[in-house]
């Protein structure tokens, strides 16, 4: 450690603060912090208290910003913290209802509708300005990044051509962010409400726009344009929910036309599968490809990381690999990125000292800290380095602790390789310390070395072959040769 530190500390100008981090597991409408949104809406209310912003769809009566919250009984002076009510409470603890209703700022759907939806009656007009707003923030950080989830849901053809017209029609491109699609499993609410047939139908809704618009981008030319920001896929929804695994053979999806919802696995299976040859057509045309990258091993049955080990670049979370130590090793041996929010964690399924972050990164996963839901999780102004700070203070993290999670966010992240060799190295795909700069990094050559010996030593093991031969014990031996010929020469000398 001493000699990490004396490494550390004769690079120029780099430090923690100074090297890029990416939060790349971030819900798009939890992005900004509560005291962000307060004044955000404390705002509309006094400069747009006029803008008609909500349709009742049992009425069909409009409603003006003003009107809403006087039904409420609320004016912009009685709005606060405690009144918004989103900070996410011990209540919500094995709880995953609880804390999605947290999204409904004091408890009322409509007001989330308005705020923090794409698809609404003044079409997402008010989500664009606080996104723009964050933006901003990101780029004043300058060393901060972040991959915004944006969803997807299944429910119908025209998802795609309505999202890329709010991100095109809204400018919301910023160069220090990128987005990700995330899929909610919701297929048994939608089946029962009539919306969709069957599985394929929602997979078709999901994917088909998709092929179009890479076979013919005049097909939807602003989905064409948004697909250019997007960097992956990622699928979400509560994995404590039980399953039915007892299938010996799963339908066709276009055959799965019961109630219950896909297990898990099968979600995966396909979303992995569509991805794969949308990738291959994406790329045979010159087009951006798209990583998966799902939540996976929050909570529920093992056969989720099992999956994810098979299917996914990385996976979000990933709390019981704890559990299973074979799946861990075999995370470990891939270097499968875990993109692990300790804080969100602790509200939802395992409080943060049993977190098994430490665990993992003391063991050489690629491990990252995330923010997951800012405005339910976090009290200051920058999510991410609190993120960093508590797990630091907890764990006991040094600042070449912290500056390795933070370079592995960079690798985990969908980021183009031109920001990657700006930002961590020009060789950063290389293996162990010839593919670290130190002076973007902050990460000594030495941690990268140990890390590196010892995933070498793992895989010979496998495949029985003797240990490999280190650099650091070759430059021992050498240091030794060198003593010796100086002693020789010493004596001749003297003779």
């Amino acid at each position: 450690e001493n000699n990490e530190t004396a490494e550390s500390k004769r690079v120029p100008h780099r430090d923690f603060y100074n090297i890029r981090k990416v939060d790349n597991h971030i819900h798009h409408s939890a992005c900004m912090t509560q005291k962000h949104l307060l004044r955000f809406i404390k705002s509309r209310l006094k400069h747009n208290s006029t803008d008609v912003v909500y349709k009742n769809n049992v009425t069909q009566k409009t409603y003006t910003l003003h009107q809403l919250f006087n039904e409420l009984n609320l004016s912009s002076y009685d709005l606060s913290i405690d009144t918004l009510s989103m900070h996410g409470h011990r209540d919500s603890f094995h709880r995953f209802d609880r804390f999605n209703n947290k999204y409904n700022p004091i408890g009322q759907s409509s007001l989330r509708q308005i705020f923090l939806k794409v698809d609404n009656y003044c079409k997402g007009k008010y989500l664009a300005d606080i996104t723009n707003e964050v933006f901003h923030d990101l780029k004043d950080s300058k060393y901060q990044y972040s991959e915004l989830r944006l969803s997807i849901y299944g429910k119908k053809k025209d998802e795609w051509d309505i999202l890329a017209a709010w991100i095109c029609d809204n400018n919301l491109h910023c160069p220090n962010s990128r987005w990700m699609i995330q899929i909610p499993r919701l297929y048994a609410v939608y089946k029962r409400q009539g919306i969709i047939g069957n599985f394929g139908e929602m997979l078709d809704n999901i994917f088909g726009a998709l092929f179009e618009v890479t076979i013919d981008p005049s097909s939807h030319p602003k989905l064409h344009l948004f697909l250019s920001l997007v960097t992956g896929f990622d699928t979400v929804d509560d994995e404590s929910i039980r399953e039915n695994t007892r299938f010996e053979s799963y339908p066709e999806p276009s055959q799965w036309d019961q109630n219950e919802n896909p297990p898990y696995i099968v979600w995966s299976y396909y979303i992995y599968a569509n991805l794969f040859i949308l990738n291959q057509l994406r790329e045979h045309r010159g087009l951006n490809a798209f990583s998966y990258r799902p939540h996976a091993g929050e909570a529920g049955d093992f056969d989720h990381v099992a999956a994810a080990f098979l299917l996914a670049q990385s996976i979000n979370h990933g709390l019981t690999l704890k559990k299973v130590p074979v799946l861990q090793y075999l995370f470990y041996l891939k270097q499968i990125g875990l993109s692990m929010s300790p804080l969100s964690n602790n509200l939802l399924f395992i409080e943060y000292d049993r977190n098994p972050f430490q665990l993992f990164f003391q063991r050489g996963l690629n491990v990252t800290l995330s923010t997951d839901d800012p405005l339910i999780i976090h009290y200051s102004k920058d999510p991410l380095i609190e993120e960093y700070a508590i797990a630091a203070q907890v764990y006991k993290l040094s600042a070449i602790d912290m500056s390795e999670i933070a370079r592995n966010s960079v690798l985990q992240s969908g980021f183009p390789v031109a920001d990657k060799k700006h930002w961590i190295g020009t060789h950063f795909q290389r293996r162990g310390a010839a593919g670290n700069n130190m002076k973007q990094t902050n990460v000594p050559d030495i941690r990268i070395l140990f890390r590196d010996e010892l995933l070498a030593e793992e895989e010979n093991w496998i495949l029985g072959l003797p240990p490999p031969i280190f650099p650091a014990i070759r430059l021992k031996a050498h240091s030794k040769v060198k003593a010796k010929k100086y002693d020789r020469k010493k004596q001749m000398n003297f003779l």
